[in-house]
Formats: C-alpha cells, sequence, structure tokens
C-alpha cells in the first residue's frame, strides 16, 4: 500500500499506464500538474508576496511615502489657512517676570500664520527654556488662537559663588547671574553646595518669624552644616545635626534674654546642652561680660 501511493501519479511498471482502471477494477488517481501542486502553489505564492513587500521596502527606503505624506500635510495646511486657520490672538497665562518680547520669540509665531503648521512641542521646549519659565505648555484653541501656559520660578536667594552674585530658586536652580539688583532684599547665601540647601535652611529660618527678618545671609560651611549672619552683625553657628532644634532655642533665648540685642559678635549653638557667646571687640575691652 505504501508504494501503491508513492507511485499514484506515475507510470505503471507493465507498461498500462494509459488505462483508466488497474488490474483489479480500480479507478487510477488522476494525474495533477507539477506547477499545479501545494507546493509549488506556496512557492508562487512566497514569491509574489517578496516581490510585493520588497517593492515596499524600496519605496520606503526612497522616502516615497513621507514625501506622499509631507505633501499631503502641506496641502492641508494651506487648504485651512485659506479658510481662515491662522494667527490672529496669542494669550499667554502665567506670566510676571519673564518679557514678554523674550517670549514672543521664543514662541516664534507671527500673526497670520496658519496655525496648523505650528509645532507645539517645539515651541514649549523653546518657551520652557528661558530663564524664568520652570513649566510651559502651548496648545491652539481653532480656529485663531494660541494659548500659552507658563509657571515662573521664584526667586528664593541670592547665592554668591567666585564673587559674584546670582538669583536662584527654590530648586536651587539659577535664574539670572546679570542685572540681580532688584533682587539685593533676598537674603544671601554662600558656599559651593548652597544653591542645592537653600530651600530646607529658608523653610527652617521662616520657622522663627520673629528672628527671620534679622537674617542677612548664611554661610555653608564644609558643605555639612550653617553660619547665620544678622543684620547687625551677629554671627550664629549652627550644629550639623539638629539645627531646627537649635533654631527654636535661639528663638527662646531672644524671647526670654533678649540675647540678640546685647552687645555680642557670635552666638554659638553647636553644643545642644549650653549657648556659647563670643562677645563684641569694643565690649570686651570695657570688661563687659556678655
Amino acid at each position: 500500500m505504501i508504494f501503491s501511493r508513492l507511485f499514484s501519479r506515475g507510470s505503471r511498471p507493465n507498461g498500462r499506464a494509459n488505462s483508466r482502471q488497474n488490474g483489479r477494477g480500480q479507478r487510477r488517481a488522476r494525474v495533477v500538474p507539477m506547477w499545479r501542486t501545494r507546493p509549488a502553489l506556496a512557492l508562487w505564492s512566497l514569491v509574489a508576496f517578496s516581490a510585493v513587500a520588497g517593492g515596499g521596502w524600496l519605496a520606503w527606503q526612497a522616502g516615497v511615502p513621507q514625501r506622499l505624506t509631507a505633501d499631503a500635510g502641506r496641502s492641508l495646511v494651506r487648504a485651512s489657512a485659506g479658510m481662515g486657520f491662522v494667527v490672529r490672538d496669542v494669550f499667554v497665562v502665567g506670566r510676571g517676570a519673564t518679557p514678554k518680547p523674550t517670549l514672543l520669540r521664543a514662541l516664534a509665531v507671527e500673526r497670520g500664520a496658519p496655525i496648523l503648521a505650528i509645532d507645539l512641542d517645539a515651541a514649549r521646549e523653546r518657551v520652557q527654556a528661558l530663564p524664568w519659565v520652570r513649566q510651559a505648555s502651548v496648545r491652539r484653541v481653532l480656529p485663531d488662537t494660541v494659548v500659552v501656559e507658563i509657571v515662573e520660578r521664584r526667586p528664593l536667594a541670592l547665592w554668591q559663588h567666585d564673587r559674584k552674585f546670582a538669583v536662584i530658586d527654590e530648586e536651587g536652580e539659577v535664574i539670572l547671574r546679570d542685572d540681580v539688583g532688584p533682587f539685593s532684599s533676598l537674603m544671601v547665601v554662600v558656599g559651593e553646595d548652597a544653591p542645592a540647601n537653600a530651600a530646607a535652611l529658608v523653610q527652617m529660618l521662616a520657622s522663627e518669624p520673629d528672628l527671620l527678618p534679622r537674617v542677612k545671609a548664611a554661610v555653608r560651611v564644609g558643605g555639612r552644616r550653617w553660619n547665620v549672619h544678622f543684620a547687625d552683625g551677629v554671627d550664629v553657628k549652627l550644629p550639623e545635626d539638629q539645627p531646627e532644634a537649635a533654631w527654636r532655642r535661639l528663638a527662646e533665648y531672644q524671647r526670654t534674654q533678649r540675647v540678640l540685642d546685647k552687645p555680642v559678635r557670635v552666638l554659638d549653638l553647636r553644643l545642644a546642652d549650653r549657648l556659647v557667646i563670643r562677645p563684641a571687640e569694643h565690649s570686651a575691652e570695657r570688661g563687659n561680660d556678655a
């Protein structure tokens, strides 16, 4: 039976190839041309698919679909501009310190330009790169308005470094390096890592509202702790560990003993169980014990 199946489509050994029935009276299998067999059809299908796919790949490599898409997009933009979809208004929300001309240059949107041609992501990135801008969003309001929403940085302190001043925000980022005169009332922080630690310092100082207005500057010591300089010339040395507790102690000393109003030069709070005082020079000369 195995051999009869294998040779069912060929000629029989006894030479009766044209007989429609074998010696036993059984109908022989119909002969199918090779090109119509399943393997041949599968092969032809694979060749056709490969040709189509290869042609599509070559077209893609040549940039044909991209050019067609770009052409269609330009046609759509031109048609929309003809129907009135052009920039007529630009609304800005949240602008305070950012100059208007600077913002418009970064936005790069002209009145009368097709509104659908604006690259919103690129415009947002340019606006967000401005010194005062921390976050930005740019969107269309069809048919003719562009809306820009920005969140500006809040100036926190003046950072003194290499004999120069810069305005920094709550995240320690530099906002301005030039023309910092209008911000001279801000507290000055000094030290290489002062900007990164300034926000925590200001938060701690603000916990005692009676002391905060008297603070003029703070110096970062060894990247570990702060020395706080008061406007009347008193220096307060805060500890590396638990500076908040030391600051609360100083506020209590001021409420009960008015220690900051005495002729002192240095108040050392680095020891948790005592206050070390160094008197001002003129007081020491008179023999006054601060």
